[in-house]
């Protein structure tokens, strides 16, 4: 039989059909099996966790046929509990497929330690800015005896000499003893010197002498 004979004849023609009949059939099966292996057109709704402990976050997202994945931060957000959800991704009300992983970042137990710069030996002026750029409140400050006015004299906290190296959590008051620019036991002198008390500009060296 020849070529052209075989593609007109019956046979020909039947095979196409039934190849034509068995993609349709193989595409529906294979269409069927994505739906039910992917739940085509059916979401979840990601709830609200924000504020919430883990254990109830967990709950929640177990009833929403969803998975929980944790991560630290290393900010404290006072506006929230300790160890509970400050944040999570995807947002809530959004619809995602089941199983999937819901991000949330869970409000550590308090403000993290940072180290209490050296401000010794170092002005007002600029001890008050270096604190406060680190995340640290200036407390309570104290003045003493000291020629250098406004000089850092002692870095305190809760009334005892912060260490060097010592770490404080951030937003900590930390107090300040600076000098007044009196000389010690002596009175304010606005060119930098002071006078004994006992002393007075007009005394004179020499004694009167009787004769």
């Amino acid at each position: 039989m020849s070529v052209v004979k075989f593609l007109t004849s019956k046979v020909f023609f039947k095979q196409v059909l039934l190849a034509i009949g068995a993609i349709v059939v193989l595409s529906f099966i294979m269409l069927r099996w994505l739906n039910f292996t992917t739940n085509h057109g059916e979401f979840e709704t990601v709830p609200d966790l924000k504020g919430k402990s883990l254990s109830v976050a967990t709950i929640e997202l177990d009833e929403n046929n969803l998975e929980m994945q944790v991560q630290d931060s290393a900010n404290y957000n006072p506006d929230y509990p300790k160890f509970s959800v400050i944040d999570q991704a995807p947002a809530a009300g959004a619809k995602v497929k089941e199983d999937r992983k819901i991000y949330i970042t869970v409000n550590p137990s308090g403000y993290r330690k940072i180290t209490v710069p050296d401000l010794k030996e170092r002005t007002f002026r600029q001890a008050k800015p270096t604190l406060e750029a680190l995340g640290f409140k200036v407390g309570k400050i104290t003045y003493v005896d000291n020629i250098a006015k406004d000089l850092v004299l002692e870095v305190q906290y809760k009334g005892a000499d912060i260490k060097k190296g010592e770490k404080l959590p951030k937003t900590t008051a930390i107090d300040l003893v600076l000098g007044n620019g009196n000389r010690p036991g002596g009175e304010s002198n606005d060119e930098g010197d002071s006078l004994p008390e006992n002393e007075s500009e007009d005394s004179s060296p020499a004694s009167d002498l009787n004769f």
